[in-house]
């Protein structure tokens, strides 16, 4: 049974979260502050976490940077939930190594969709001990930096507009990129351009 950490002070939103999750079959466990959220994330090493950017004690980006510098927390999906999303605040979630941001009030099944992407990737990424500090490798496969930096992005499950966001670019722009990203890998699919620069940012598989 995966394990879903809710970050959440507002306590009706932190107790229909918990419903829906129970619902669908995983184990949820809630913080009501973010000093209480990131104990709980280092105790009990989650499959994922759920968080509030604003929140008493350590707000989300807080957290969320935390963790990304621990070794045994920095792989763990995260995504924020959120009342906030103007551009600004998703590019720093972003930029912290949010894995996605949804807004709230969010739809049960929007919310459940996203958990199950990001675990799905989290699983595709086990195999892997890939280094996203730096998009630097990915140049080594014949990509401008500009590629690289948008092949790193989407090695992280970023979308395309997420990735517009992050590098203020349009999303049509991000897409001509990755039509040449696509040519010069010699690959037809977002997988498959993943797969490739798992290999390239890992110094050697797990």
């Amino acid at each position: 049974m995966k394990r879903i950490l809710i970050i959440e002070d507002e306590p009706s939103t932190g107790e229909n979260l918990t419903e829906i999750l129970e619902l669908e079959g995983f184990q949820p466990l809630l913080a009501t502050d973010g000093r209480q959220g990131l104990e709980l994330a280092l105790r009990e090493l989650p499959d994922l976490i759920l968080c509030d950017v604003m929140m008493p004690e350590l707000n989300g980006h807080d957290v969320l940077a935390s963790l990304r510098a621990q070794e045994a927390t920095k792989r763990i999906p995260f995504i924020f939930l959120t009342a906030r999303g103007e551009r600004q605040d998703i590019r720093v979630g972003m930029n912290l190594g949010a894995d996605d941001y949804l807004i709230k009030p969010v739809l049960a099944e929007d919310l459940l969709e996203a958990i199950e992407a990001r675990l799905e990737r989290a699983q595709q990424q086990k195999g892997f001990c890939a280094d996203f500090k730096s998009a630097g490798p990915l140049e080594k496969l014949g990509l401008s930096p500009r590629e690289s930096e948008i092949l790193l992005w989407v090695a992280q499950g970023k979308s395309n507009f997420e990735i517009g966001v992050i590098l203020q670019i349009s999303s049509t722009t991000v897409k001509k990129h990755l039509v040449h990203i696509y040519e010069k890998l010699g690959v037809e699919s977002r997988n498959a351009a993943t797969v490739r620069a798992f290999e390239m940012l890992s110094a050697e598989p797990v």
